[in-house]
């Protein structure tokens, strides 16, 4: 007997958007061994990430609280991966972001307080744009890979920030390694009463409708997704390929920057070396789960957010270790990644 892969046509429509659901349902049940093997009964787990993530008010608020850096870092990748611009380094663009909103937001300056967190917003996406567009120019210019460049300067940007948490921007009084509180002219207003419903969340779905725009009615769209199909034919066909990438490595960086100003600006009020629970890692997760779609980026990143709020609910209810969310986001990739073989390969059996 043998045991190969054969080539076919691509599946219809129908079966492509059901792909994602296919990976769900496989890590859904794969994560259900793992709890079952942690002795916990299997369908009471799961109802704890339910009731903890959906089933109050204060609950599913908290859910689009999480959700919003997992959304800005899901469209960065896709917006990078459209244009075969392999970028790793949404953690440290998202950081970059956080850094500049802090930076900005302690300056003594008396804005309105639309106008400080419009200039914070703009620095925000700027700082995580520029960052991204370096490694964007190496690839273009000098073709350095765009995958080592892009993670290298995820530590790079966390060490040169943890230096500066615990220097000039350590607390004197209690020594605790974070930087001055942003001013109240530099915070996001919240819209919901007892919740921490905050503008970023509005900003996440602009940004759904942004990219969305981008790709299906703008000349841009249009020739970075040809780029990232074919740079060839792209160069053949007139398009300037290098400042395409750095423009698509650009608006990557930017909207991962735009996650980090809303964690700082609406989650915390200042930068700490853990802003980050690994968003810029999850974006690439919830980018290939989408398919490189802003809405179905949307749809990832809620499931994920609601993954991590009731995972981390369930875990204080059974003692099932809070890392089960990092679990199941492996797991969910890994049948994502398989899922995707059998779009253009059938399994053969002699």
């Amino acid at each position: 007997m043998r045991i190969y892969l054969q080539r076919r046509p691509p599946l219809p429509w129908w079966g492509i958007a059901l792909l994602p659901i296919a990976a769900v349902l496989l890590s859904i049940l794969f994560s259900s061994l793992l709890i079952a093997i942690s002795g916990v009964d299997i369908f009471n787990a799961w109802y704890l990430i339910l009731t903890h993530s959906l089933g109050s008010r204060f609950a599913f608020l908290e859910t689009l609280v999480k959700m919003a850096p997992l959304v800005f870092t899901g469209l960065a990748v896709s917006v990078a991966f459209k244009a075969s611009f392999w970028n790793i380094g949404a953690e440290g663009q998202l950081y970059v972001g956080a850094l500049v909103a802090a930076a900005l937001g302690i300056l003594p300056v008396k804005l309105p307080s639309f106008l400080h967190i419009l200039l914070i917003i703009s620095g925000g996406f700027l700082a995580g744009g520029l960052t991204a567009a370096i490694p964007g120019y190496l690839k273009a210019r000098l073709n350095v890979s765009d995958v080592v460049t892009t993670l290298l300067m995820n530590y790079i940007i966390i060490l040169m920030i943890e230096a500066l948490l615990n220097g000039p921007w350590r607390d004197a009084l209690s020594g605790w390694p974070h930087s001055p509180s942003i001013l109240e002219s530099a915070r996001f207003p919240i819209f919901v009463a007892r919740s921490r419903f905050h503008l970023g969340i509005l900003l996440m779905l602009i940004a759904v409708g942004f990219v969305y725009v981008l790709f299906k009615k703008t000349a841009l769209g249009y020739r970075i997704k040809v780029f990232g199909e074919n740079p060839q034919a792209a160069f053949f066909g007139g398009i300037p390929t290098g400042r395409i990438l750095v423009i698509a490595a650009f608006l990557s960086g930017g909207l991962a920057g735009l996650a980090g100003v809303g964690e700082v600006c609406a989650v915390q009020y200042y930068l700490i070396s853990n802003l980050s629970t690994g968003y810029g890692y999850f974006g690439i997760v919830i980018a290939v789960l989408g398919r490189l779609n802003p809405v179905g980026v949307l749809l990832s990143a809620f499931y994920f957010a609601a993954i991590i709020t009731g995972g981390q609910g369930m875990s204080r209810m059974t003692g099932v270790p809070v890392y089960i969310a990092e679990v199941i986001q492996g797991i969910t990739l890994l049948c994502m990644l398989a899922v995707m073989l059998f779009n253009e390969y059938r399994l053969k059996i002699e």
